[in-house]
């Protein structure tokens, strides 16, 4: 994505929180969602934010109480009102919406989309004073704990701590995740690796850590909340499938270090290639195409990998931290 259209997501992203203020005075506005934790992909489709009442206002609502509806409705009222003019084409969705308010643009950030999306949560404190109280309207007068602006702090924190190697990998992650036609919840990936990205490293051995670390924990149940708050992240599909499709790509990933360290950068690119087909091409490994391609590079030419991979003469692993 450009410069440009990130910044127009955010410009819209706050418009949509001086609204959100607007209609609840006192309030305060969180930021969370890929753009707000750095790791949006091309192309940019949506921002995510939550407005948190005051203890005062919030009183009426939560379990057992009111649901969230009339709140939904009246920051939906109020972001028609401030941007109705400068998006003609603006729509709103508050019915049969489970968590948040769905505003529709009309208008893309990224040129050739068909829209530009926002997910607006209206919260109210938790008793505790640890988390929140989102909305599921799913289930009459029901709300869920959870901790959104825990959670982005802890994914910033991610990404300083590695040096925005976390940002890379979860994109990755994505890419990864996109390629099966059920992927899984971006959240739990991103929660599963926060327990494992902790500090600097090429991104081919971050993607070895991850998988491997995230294969044993799905192997062990369902992934914590990292916030510690909310319940287990619940899976969308049986766990043995999803331990299978981790066990899958970290096998892969080893096989493209294995090859490499041996001085097989085509079969490594092959074998890489199984994770990420959208961003690395296939390679034939045979010896033929490997004398072929090492000779362009002593020649002066290149030969790399989406991850940065460069065959012949390149140096092995490091050559993938990028």
């Amino acid at each position: 994505m450009t410069d440009e259209e990130l910044d127009e997501a955010k410009r819209r992203r706050r418009l949509l929180a001086a609204s959100a203020r607007r209609a609840f005075p006192g309030s305060t506005t969180y930021f969370n969602g890929s753009v707000a934790h750095g790791d949006a992909n091309t192309p940019l489709t949506d921002v995510d934010l939550g407005v948190v009442l005051t203890e005062k206002d919030a009183e009426p609502y939560g379990p057992d109480k009111k649901s969230a509806l009339p709140l939904m409705e009246k920051a939906r009222d109020a972001i028609h009102e401030d941007l109705d003019e400068e998006f003609p084409k603006l729509t709103i969705e508050v019915a049969d919406r489970r968590r948040a308010v769905l505003v529709r643009f009309g208008a893309p950030v990224t040129p050739g989309q068909a829209d530009f999306t926002a997910d607006v949560m209206t919260a109210i404190p938790h008793p505790s004073g640890r988390g929140l109280y989102i909305p599921n309207t799913k289930i009459a007068d029901q709300w869920d704990r959870a901790d959104p602006i825990t959670h982005t702090r802890m994914v910033l924190e991610a990404i300083s701590d590695t040096k925005v190697v976390f940002a890379r990998t979860v994109r990755l992650l994505k890419h990864w995740n996109k390629t099966h036609s059920k992927p899984l919840c971006s959240w739990n990936i991103k929660a599963l690796a926060v327990g494992c990205l902790e500090r600097p490293m090429p991104l081919i051995d971050a993607l070895q850590v991850f998988f491997t670390y995230a294969a044993d924990e799905i192997d062990k149940g369902p992934t914590p909340d990292p916030a510690d708050v909310a319940g287990p992240i619940p899976l969308n599909m049986p766990r043995r499938e999803v331990h299978k499709r981790l066990c899958t790509a970290r096998d892969y990933i080893d096989l493209a270090i294995e090859h490499e360290k041996a001085g097989r950068p085509l079969s490594a690119q092959h074998a890489l290639h199984q994770v990420l087909p959208e961003l690395v091409p296939d390679a034939d490994g045979t010896q033929e195409e490997a004398d072929r391609l090492a000779k362009t590079v002593r020649s002066g030419g290149t030969a790399a990998s989406g991850l940065g991979l460069a065959v012949g003469l390149v140096t092995p692993t490091r050559a993938w931290g990028i």
